[in-house]
């Protein structure tokens, strides 16, 4: 597996990558009526369509709207899925399955980077939850005035991101400098999260990344999420913060971080800085 910004040999078929793209455009061209039996504010439904990360925190809205669904269990979640286009649970279950296949073995990679047991990462990230975000950005009159989703990093540990591949929009922050990623062919892009920042001690830092929008073409991404368990403790391991080094982050939980997180308007300074040692 080649790992750059992107992902290519990684493994998820381009079927299921088209299917996945398509069944989203057609979940996001449905009467507004339809989409609408799906809509809310509360963050913390399972299964939602809303239009901002936190409605009542954010001063300026995004120029998106996104379809954030719990994909791990499945068979827990699928039922409360939109059964609006048919092929939807079908094809959206089957991308959840491949993706997650992908961030396991993603995973097992960065533990031996580390010189740590292949499985130590997947293991002390416990039974990982799987979210999605099915994001569509409209074509926008004056894209200069806004962004599809501002500067982030993901509170997360690991993010797979199939991107439009006719379109750009998704930028990241290197040396100072946003710098565009282009969609290449079958490629997925990869985004470590703060929770493999702080497990790392540092040695992987976690992607400040934006979305932009444009006034020509509407555009299309599915964000899938590995997510630590809530009651999971996030600490380096020993061998990472031997020889005189210390832990660059006090020990917490993912549910701690999580809702620190959620308190807070999405460009705000690194939520990792509230958690130095």
């Amino acid at each position: 597996m080649r790992i750059r910004t992107q992902v290519v040999n990684h493994g998820v078929p381009l079927e299921s990558m088209q299917k996945m793209m398509a069944v989203a455009s057609e979940f996001f061209r449905l009467p507004p009526e339809e989409k609408a039996k799906h809509y809310s504010d509360d963050p913390a439904k399972k299964m939602r369509l809303s239009t901002s990360f936190n409605i009542k925190k954010e001063t300026v809205r995004n120029w998106r709207d996104y379809l954030r669904l719990h994909c791990y269990p499945l068979e827990e979640f699928v039922p409360g899925w939109p059964s609006n286009p048919a092929s939807f649970r079908d094809v959206v279950s089957t991308y959840c399955r491949e993706v997650r296949r992908l961030g396991f073995r993603l995973l097992r990679a960065i533990s031996l980077s580390l010189e740590l047991e292949e499985g130590y990462m997947a293991k002390v990230l416990g039974e990982q939850e799987q979210h999605m975000a099915v994001n569509y950005y409209p074509k926008c009159p004056e894209p200069e005035l806004t962004y599809g989703l501002q500067a982030h990093t993901d509170p997360n540990a690991l993010t797979i991101l199939l991107q439009d591949p006719n379109v750009a929009g998704l930028q990241v922050l290197k040396d100072g400098k946003w710098i565009a990623v282009n969609p290449q062919p079958d490629a997925l892009v990869i985004n470590i999260g703060d929770q493999l920042q702080a497990l790392s001690n540092g040695r992987y830092r976690s992607v400040w990344h934006r979305a932009v929008v444009n006034s020509d073409r509407e555009r299309m991404s599915v964000a899938s999420f590995l997510c630590p368990s809530n009651s999971v403790v996030i600490s380096p391991p020993e061998k990472l913060v031997g020889d005189g080094a210390r832990p660059v982050y006090r020990t917490y939980t993912y549910d701690e971080y999580y809702k620190k997180f959620w308190t807070r308007n999405l460009d705000d300074d690194h939520c990792l800085e509230l958690f130095e040692s």
